[in-house]
Formats: C-alpha cells, sequence, structure tokens
C-alpha cells in the first residue's frame, strides 16, 4: 500500500509540537482527506481523541472541553461543506474567547476551483472569526518543512491561548497518498519543550494608573462593583476581595462564579434582575459609580437601567485590549489581568455611604426570601433553577442553554455555602450545540448538570449517540414548554394572528420516547422534591429529567413575581427616601 512515507514526518512533527506546547485533547470527525491529521493525532500516545459524526456538534463538543479547562483543544475535519458546520461553534468560541486549534483538510491546489469532488474556497473561510489563519505548504520531508510545521504549530497553540483567548484556523492542503506511515522510526521526533516558547501576554497598569482610577472614585460615595462571566475561581475570589476592602456591593451576575463560591456574603447582591425591572428602584439606587468585571452581565434591565442612569464613573475592566460594553455609557476601559488589578487597587481605601451599601443588602435580602417562597409554591420552570441552587451537589457544575434558562437562573439560582460553577455558551448566545458543550464539559472531567429547554436540546440530541459511544456521564434536565418560551415575555406575543406557528413553534417532541429509544434513564418529573431527589444523586451515567411546563402559566407565574418585588419595593420607606 503507497502511504506518505518520509512526508509523513511533516504531520506527525506538527501534532507533537502541539503536545509539547500543552494539548491533550483533539475532537475529529471521519473523513478521507483528513486521513494524515486523523490517524496520526489518534495514534500519539499522549493526546486523547474524541470521535464524533457531525462537525458541527463535534466542535461545540471541543468547545465546551476548552471552555471548562481554559486550555486549547484541537478539531480535525475533511474538506468541503465538513468545515463550513465547525462555523457556528467558532463563532461562539471567538466571542466568548475560548481557545480551539481548527485544523481543516484541504484539496491540493491543482484541484481547487474545477469542480474536484469536496473542494470549496477553505482560504480564510471563517473570516474575522479567528484570530488567526494559515494555510500550510504541502507535506515534505524537506529539513526546513519539518521545522516550519513545528513552528506553525507552537505559534497555532500560542496565539490561541493568548490573553483574549479564541480560535485559530489552520488549512492543510494533502495530495495523495493520503495514509501516514505509522512505522517509521522516531515517529514524533526528539522535542522535549515547545519549539517556539513564549513569556507573558497579559496586560497590566502602572502605579501611577492605579493612582489615578482610585482618585475618581475616592470622593464618590455611591459605589458599585458589576461581575459579568469570569473565567476562574482565583477572579471571582480576587473581586470579592475588592468588595470586602471597599466595602460596596457586588451585583453577581450567574455566571460570575460569586454566587456559590463555598460561602455566602452579604455584598454579593443577586436579585438585582428582579429589582432593576421597576422605575423606582432603578432611580433610587442609582450610583456613583461602577466597576465591571467579566462580559456584559446576562441582565437586560441592569443593561437598560446603566444606560438610562449612566454614572459618574463607569469603569470596564479585560485582560485584554478589547471592547464588551454595548450599554453605550461614557467609560473608562481598564486593559489589565484582573487578579493583578485588584491587588493594587486593595492597597487602598475608600469611603461609601452605608447607609446605601445595607440597603442595598436589605432590599436583596427580602427579595431573596420572597424568590424561595414563590419558588418553592409549585413546579415551574423559575423553580427548577432554585431547586437546582439548593439541590446540586458540592464541587458540581451546571451548564445552561441560552433563552429562558439562562434568565431564569440569573433570576433563581441564589447563594448556597458550597461551590458550584456555572457555564453557559454566552458568545453568542444561540441555542445550537448546548448538549455538546455540556458534553464537552463532562469530558473535561467534571460533574455536569444541563439545563436546557425543549428546541435547544431537540438541535442537539444527535449528539447524546456520541456521549454513548465514550461512556460519559451526564445529567440533562429538559424544561419542555413545547416551543420558544421567551417569546411569550417579547412585544411578538401581542400579535396572535402568527404567533404560535412562527415563534411559539411547538413540535410536540416525545423526548420520554426519544431519550429511552437511546437505552437512556428517564425521569418524568412532577414536583420540585422529587426534582431535588434526583439532583442529589450521584451522576453516574446519561440521564434526562424532562420537566413539563406551560408557556402562558410561566408568563403569569413571572408578572406574580414582578408583583410581589413591587410590594417590597413599595413597602420600604428607606428605598422611598433613598435619593431625598
Amino acid at each position: 500500500m503507497d502511504t506518505m512515507a518520509n512526508e509523513t514526518y511533516y504531520v506527525s512533527y506538527f501534532i507533537d509540537e502541539l503536545y509539547q506546547n500543552g494539548l491533550t485533547d483533539v475532537v475529529i470527525t471521519p473523513g478521507s482527506r483528513s486521513t494524515p491529521l486523523s490517524m496520526l493525532f489518534t495514534d500519539h500516545p499522549s493526546i486523547e481523541e474524541w470521535i464524533h459524526f457531525d462537525e458541527r456538534s463535534a466542535a461545540f463538543f471541543a468547545l465546551g472541553i476548552a471552555k471548562t479547562t481554559q486550555r486549547p483543544v484541537a478539531l480535525v475535519c475533511t474538506s468541503g461543506t465538513a468545515a463550513a458546520n465547525y462555523y457556528p461553534a467558532i463563532v461562539e468560541a471567538y466571542y466568548s474567547r475560548v481557545p480551539l486549534l481548527v485544523l481543516t483538510a484541504d484539496r491540493p491546489n491543482e484541484l481547487r476551483d474545477n469542480g474536484a469532488p469536496q473542494a470549496i474556497d477553505q482560504i480564510k473561510m471563517y473570516g474575522d472569526y479567528v484570530k488567526h489563519y494559515h494555510d500550510m505548504a504541502l507535506p515534505s520531508a524537506d529539513e526546513q518543512l519539518l521545522q516550519y510545521s513545528r513552528r506553525q504549530a507552537s505559534r497555532a497553540y500560542t496565539i490561541a491561548n493568548a490573553a483574549r483567548k479564541g480560535p485559530v484556523h489552520y488549512n492543510f492542503p494533502f495530495r495523495d497518498p493520503l495514509t501516514p506511515d505509522l512505522e517509521r522510526p522516531n515517529l514524533w521526533g526528539e522535542s522535549e519543550s515547545p519549539y517556539i516558547a513564549s513569556i507573558g501576554g497579559y496586560e497590566g497598569i502602572t502605579q501611577e494608573d492605579v493612582r489615578q482610577v482610585v482618585g475618581q472614585v475616592q470622593e464618590l460615595s455611591r459605589g458599585l462593583i458589576v461581575c459579568g462571566e469570569l473565567t476562574s475561581d482565583d477572579e471571582a475570589r480576587a473581586v470579592l476581595s475588592l468588595a470586602r476592602q471597599w466595602q460596596i456591593p457586588v451585583l453577581a451576575d450567574v455566571l460570575s462564579r460569586l454566587r456559590q463560591i463555598g460561602d455566602e456574603d452579604p455584598l454579593v447582591i443577586t436579585t438585582y434582575d428582579a429589582l432593576l425591572k421597576h422605575e423606582s428602584f432603578q432611580h433610587k439606587m442609582a450610583p456613583d459609580f461602577v466597576i465591571r468585571f467579566g462580559s456584559m452581565p446576562v441582565s437586560k434591565p441592569y443593561f437598560q437601567w446603566m444606560a438610562k442612569v449612566q454614572p459618574s464613573v463607569h469603569f470596564v475592566v479585560d485582560e485584554q485590549a478589547g471592547y464588551r460594553d454595548h450599554s453605550n455609557v461614557p467609560s473608562t476601559m481598564i486593559y489589565s489581568c484582573i487578579e493583578l488589578l485588584i491587588e493594587s487597587l486593595t492597597a487602598y481605601s475608600i469611603d461609601q455611604d452605608q447607609a446605601w451599601v445595607e440597603l442595598w443588602q436589605s432590599i436583596d435580602q427580602q427579595a431573596k426570601h420572597q424568590l424561595k417562597e414563590l419558588a418553592s409554591d409549585s413546579l415551574t420552570e423559575g423553580s427548577v433553577a432554585h431547586v437546582l441552587s439548593q439541590s446540586v451537589n458540592d464541587q458540581q457544575v451546571i451548564f445552561v442553554g441560552s433563552s429562558m434558562p439562562i434568565r431564569d437562573m440569573d433570576t433563581f439560582f441564589l447563594p448556597e455555602a458550597k461551590q458550584v460553577t456555572v457555564l453557559a455558551n454566552r458568545g453568542a448566545n444561540g441555542i445550537d450545540g448546548v448538549v455538546s458543550s455540556a458534553l464537552g464539559a463532562a469530558a473535561a472531567g467534571e460533574d455536569v448538570t444541563l439545563l436546557i429547554g425543549d428546541l435547544s436540546f431537540l438541535h442537539d440530541y444527535t449528539t447524546l449517540l456520541m456521549a454513548k459511544k465514550h461512556n460519559l456521564r451526564l445529567r440533562i434536565v429538559v424544561i419542555n414548554n413545547n416551543g420558544g418560551g421567551i417569546f411569550n415575555f417579547l412585544p411578538q406575543y401581542q400579535y396572535d394572528r402568527h404567533f404560535e406557528a412562527v415563534f411559539g413553534t411547538p413540535f410536540d417532541a416525545p423526548i420520554g420516547d426519544m431519550v429511552k429509544t437511546l437505552g437512556m434513564t428517564y425521569h418524568f418529573v412532577e414536583s420540585n422534591e422529587a426534582l431535588g431527589t434526583i439532583l442529589q444523586q450521584p451522576i453516574s451515567d446519561l440521564e434526562v429529567a424532562e420537566v413539563q411546563t406551560e408557556r402562558e402559566t410561566n408568563y403569569a407565574w413571572h408578572q406574580q413575581l414582578k408583583s410581589m418585588i413591587a410590594s417590597i419595593l413599595k413597602g420600604d420607606s428607606h428605598v422611598r427616601d433613598s435619593r431625598k
């Protein structure tokens, strides 16, 4: 059989160089043109391969591993539309700053743009959604090209893993024969360290800059820390240390890692989304300054509030030059590693209006009490998120779908004295590929519970076959309201004529039958107590718990919640008088 002979080293050195830089996982989809990459990745003794039949789901699976570990994961596919199916996950990875190494096989130049099968234009096919693109040279056993191969692999890994992490795309043209020679001596070469090493890469600010930041807020008495999605517990603990040092409230998004970080702190305000839906509260609790860490929070009322009140000083902290603020508030961008910046800031003290701080804490406590009371009353979408906050075991991960699940989690996932990490694909906020991403988190070694809606579950249902193949463990809680529940909260809901067909989109999916067909454990959940019992059990296999709800009932339930919060605010004289 013809093989690539010594040209095999060109590909094997590239793969080994990724390993030398830190790569541990590759996700492969079957194909012919990608044979050199697929076979050699699978043969490498220190890289774990995951095989999937669907490129779209495979890319989201890789994204889930990379999001959880914060390390690059490689993706391998054949030429043609296979590569195009990576696109949604690459967009998500770009906006959510997740490192992916996208390795697409391609036809050589003589088979491009002339009708050859499975040949499309793959040159820079992902446009600006990758940090870097490179079209590799054809494989060669020439010593200079072998060095080039290692150099490019080091470069790919470094760029993907640098500050503002993200995807890179390397396109590999291959000529026949495509089969590598796995029996070549010393297949992986002699390297024991990266061909190109790198040090540093994060922005930092000077002590003079730190004094300037402190100087802008020292005379302002109503400060807030706002925390969106963070990527590590160390960042979350640093933010909490600053709040404690300065004694100012932290509005903590559900993805901030601050809600269940191991202990409870009254400075961590979690009900602000429910509170900020009331204009009187928005006006009377307007801050003088805001320091925001991480991405923009999930809460739409918070976004609208910032655009309306426009605090005197608005800082947005980002680890590297970028722009993640769509509120149009006049802002100062601080480009710095979060932990290093906070280490400098905590050397200073500022005076805050403690009555205002205590008011935030008091109203938050009252609102949490009402949320718990309402969520304990009956089984509905919000109560599922609350049961998760109470019942999921310590050290677990909750992966959350977009649309209503993430919003219900933002409202009802309340603090507990345990450590639970909440993850979601909030770069592009899509409902596609969520099951695959949660499975990626499970493949990274975490105990994962996925909260997802029925339409998002249907989008990615077939990836469960891949999960069974690899014996992955995942608990999926599916909220089945037979359609798109979020649209009941949008203006389209007022137009009955086409609402159900175009926006409600009921498909009457037999989720129980679909799950049982795959031989998975299935639970039909009818009460909060039953769900809590399921969630407290160890995750030992693939299982699905279905909670059936009605969109109309859920909408009415949220309106009841809004009225309850309004009663709290109306009855608290401190809120009424806070701006006098």
